[in-house]
């Protein structure tokens, strides 16, 4: 597989704060157990935790990758020759398009924790998908990367 001239890649992790909820969901299955003993109280603790922190983990592990001569946004591969226009979405410009201008047929890699976004448009006639929208927390590099993949193809 060919590198893009502009090679991106993010991770939409999890902020802070979602890690320290796992440790109180953790402590609240503590207290559940807390009747039963020590050792229950114990591994409520760190059960709880564990599994908050898995849910956490899982959500936060989309990813968003320009490779070679592709756009891929979580499950999503999109050749770059597919993609026409990005425009870059400041925070209320985001949140409008996450909400009122949405198009039900848009492909969304949506991450409401993370307020800009990409919203990239799709050429090709054969796709029902008018627009990608990707939260992204650079939207000027992944614009950048997409066209510089884009020339490259070229």
């Amino acid at each position: 597989m060919q590198l893009s001239a502009a090679p991106y890649e993010e991770r939409l992790t999890a902020p802070r704060s979602w890690w320290f909820v796992s440790f109180l969901v953790g402590v609240s299955m503590a207290l559940i157990l807390l009747p039963f003993g020590t050792l229950p109280l114990l591994g409520g603790l760190v059960g709880g935790t564990a599994a908050a922190a898995v849910v956490a983990s899982s959500y936060g592990s989309q990813r968003i990758r320009v490779v070679g001569d592709s756009l891929i946004a979580g499950e999503a591969k999109i050749p770059v020759a597919a993609l026409g226009e990005a425009e870059i979405l400041d925070a209320e410009e985001a949140r409008a398009w996450r909400t009122h201008k949405a198009d039900t047929r848009a492909f969304l890699l949506l991450r409401s924790y993370i307020p800009t976004a990409l919203k990239v448009e799709v050429t090709d006639r054969d796709d029902p998908t008018p627009y990608l929208y990707l939260s992204t927390r650079e939207p000027e590099r992944l614009a950048q990367a997409i066209a510089a993949a884009r020339e490259a193809k070229a």
